[in-house]
């Protein structure tokens, strides 16, 4: 396995991917054991489909408000720690001779990052990452320009920069769903700002609980792809789509798709349930039964198993 930093084979990555009607996985990360799992399911489907190196992108938040990745993958909260902790976990498993994940190539994304509050990801972190999404959605539009350009003027020889133009609600669609004049204010907003991809408004839900209740907005992909002239969207929110829409996205052009809340749900709730049917032998004393690595196991186990799913519905056979 190899962590890819540089912005010009990150983006000939992402290229090569988007011309092989692969969307990209982002696949989020709080936690060492999410990070080997991630690391599972590549290799793992990749071995399946023949494929010899297979690219995905581990992503993290600094301290995004809604879900603060960083703060939470130590006890001690600090986010500075937390993701330079799982960076160095990156490394550790990538440059270990004979790595059983030799097969997975890494571009590390830092996603969410607020232009104040995580000025250091932004600068300091930069030489850990191949992308950054600058997330000036809380700022008026005017100010979002302003910001994400001077951003992408300043950093964007080092890294590859995602803008974001309108609110996007952690409690519902995005802003700009009714918005008939939305794909002209977004092209109007990648010439302003010179980013190298967009977090666009496809009407997914962050955060979501409901899967396959999302309404995707393909044709508004379809259009806005067309108006550009090139494939640069990225999209939130895919937790609560269905398997046949996610299939959908290589053809809407979607580079890039991020993912995370489903599968840290789902694989806690099957390790609290396995922990569970195992009770009478932890209140017996059973150490394997009581260790919490048992437990941590089973998370892992069952996030590797959706994100090899989620990996085969972005298009990634097409590698094989």
């Amino acid at each position: 396995m190899s962590i890819i930093t540089d912005r010009d084979r990150a983006l000939e990555i992402i290229q090569d991917l988007n011309n092989k009607k692969v969307s990209m996985a982002i696949l989020g990360t709080a936690s060492h054991w999410n990070v080997e799992a991630i690391l599972i399911a590549a290799s793992r489907f990749a071995s399946k489909n023949r494929i010899g190196e297979i690219p995905l992108a581990v992503g993290i938040t600094f301290n995004y408000p809604y879900m603060p990745q960083a703060k939470r993958v130590t006890y001690a909260g600090d986010p500075r720690y937390g993701f330079i902790s799982i960076m160095e976990h990156l490394k550790v498993l990538c440059s270990g001779k004979g790595s059983p994940y030799s097969n997975v190539v890494v571009l590390p994304h830092l996603d969410h990052a607020d232009p104040v509050k995580d000025r250091w990801a932004l600068t300091e972190g930069l030489p850990y990452l191949a992308s950054v999404m600058f997330d000036a959605q809380k700022y008026p539009p005017g100010e979002n320009i302003s910001l994400t350009s001077e951003y992408a003027a300043q950093y964007g020889d080092q890294v590859l920069v995602e803008g974001i133009m309108e609110e996007l609600s952690v409690e519902g669609h995005a802003t700009g769903k009714g918005d008939d004049r939305y794909v002209e204010k977004a092209v109007d907003y990648i010439s302003r700002t010179g980013v190298d991809f967009l977090v666009a408004d496809l009407g997914t839900e962050q955060q979501s609980s409901s899967i396959g209740k999302g309404h995707y907005l393909g044709g508004r992909a379809r259009e806005l792809t067309a108006e550009l002239g090139k494939a640069m969207l990225v999209l939130h929110g895919t937790s609560c789509l269905s398997a046949e829409q996610m299939a959908q996205l290589p053809n809407d052009g979607i580079v890039r798709v991020n993912m995370w809340t489903r599968i840290a749900r789902e694989s806690g709730q099957y390790a609290a349930q396995k922990l569970v049917e195992r009770m009478e032998r932890i209140k017996e004393g059973d150490f394997d039964s009581c260790d919490s690595r048992k437990y941590l196991f089973d998370s892992t186990e069952k996030a590797a198993d959706i994100m090899e799913e989620t990996l085969g519905l972005l298009g990634y056979r097409n590698l094989g």
